[in-house]
């Protein structure tokens, strides 16, 4: 994905580093968090340039599934485990619940979701298994995304600098002011 991207962004996302870092919680150590960090010299060209991939990306790649091909996919993949016949209502309602807790995700994810459960289990999936599997699936994209996001970011105050002094005079004036 990061190959169709033009050549300064692909430079800044090598330039990149990641920070780690150990996450805990009231029970004690619960993993290590991951941030990518992109390199100071963002210019604001390059933000601009990342904020028009992000935006692409997000329009095609993680674009959200449609609710009818999401339903299609889900009723389909139920269809080959036999289950329990439910009233109307209480299908609609699951239905519904499906669509919710996976509407997030785009169609080619869902559907990889769905062929790896197919080919890999016995039983039929609940919610929180497929959005397992299609977080698994897009995780370089979205992966990809945030980083886009820090380097737009990174560059927002990219610029030409204020003359020399300036800020001094800003920050003393706003060191007087203060009670």
């Amino acid at each position: 994905m990061q190959d169709a991207l033009p050549d300064p962004l692909r430079r800044i996302l090598d330039a990149g580093h990641i920070e780690r870092r150990s996450r805990f919680a009231d029970d004690g150590f619960t993993g290590v968090a991951e941030v990518w960090v992109p390199p100071a010299d963002v210019t604001a060209r390059e933000a601009a340039m990342a904020r028009r991939s992000l935006d692409d990306l997000n329009a095609t790649v993680l674009a959200p599934a449609a609710a009818n091909h999401l339903l299609a996919r889900i009723l389909a993949l139920l269809s080959h485990y036999p289950a329990k016949s439910l009233g109307p209502d209480v299908e609609q309602l699951v239905a519904m619940d499906w669509a919710e807790d996976l509407g997030e995700f785009p169609a080619w994810a869902i559907d990889q979701a769905a062929r790896l459960w197919r080919r890999s289990r016995k039983w039929r999936p609940s919610i929180a298994e497929m959005r397992s599997l299609c977080e698994e699936a897009c995780a370089g994209e979205r992966a990809l995304a945030e980083r886009l996001a820090a380097v737009a970011m990174a560059g927002q105050g990219a610029g030409p600098l204020p003359p020399r002094g300036t800020v001094h005079r800003l920050t003393a004036g706003a060191v007087r002011r203060m009670p």
